[in-house]
């Protein structure tokens, strides 16, 4: 993925053993697609579709992401994106399809019960302020700060093939 100007906008995080992030998902429009991996360490890589409207919406899927099994994810516009850190030292990385925005990047609550999220049995669930006080699904699309499916897919299908920006 790449910049308006043709240069990737790569991302990283490093994290300790415990430490949750996430779920985070970029204010739509204007979005932002996320491939991920992990270089360092071993994370439980999540994501969930936060876009109303899809026939997906709420629903997750995860996988182990570390350097020996060489597993990334690809999260389209409008789906969010969290991980737990399994061991010390994880570092994910990211490449984003537009430049990361502070001001526009939204969370939704890790612990959400209607998530229903898969966050492992036993470990310390180090969260930052901002996540632990993030809203739920249902306060989110309340306030109408959830994507649309529409929206999301028209920006998604705009970005590849000929003539994509």
């Amino acid at each position: 993925m790449t910049s308006p100007s043709g240069s990737p906008n790569p991302a990283r995080t490093t994290s300790r053993r415990d430490v949750v992030r996430g779920i985070h998902f970029r204010r739509t429009p204007p979005g932002s697609a996320k491939y991920t991996c992990c270089v360092r360490g071993r994370a439980l890589d999540i994501v969930v579709d936060l876009r109303v409207g899809s026939p997906t919406f709420g629903r997750w899927d995860s996988v182990i992401i570390d350097p020996q099994t060489f597993r990334s994810m690809y999260l389209p516009v409008g789906v969010g994106h969290g991980f737990v850190a399994l061991e010390d030292d994880t570092v994910v990385s990211y490449l984003l399809s537009q430049p990361y925005s502070p001001t526009e990047e939204l969370a939704a609550n890790v612990g959400d019960p209607s998530l229903g999220l898969p966050l492992p049995e036993g470990y310390e669930a180090l969260l930052s302020e901002r996540d632990r006080a993030a809203p739920d699904l249902a306060q989110l699309r309340a306030a109408g700060l959830l994507p649309d499916y529409r929206v999301c897919r028209e920006i998604e299908v705009g970005s590849v093939g000929p003539g994509a920006r």
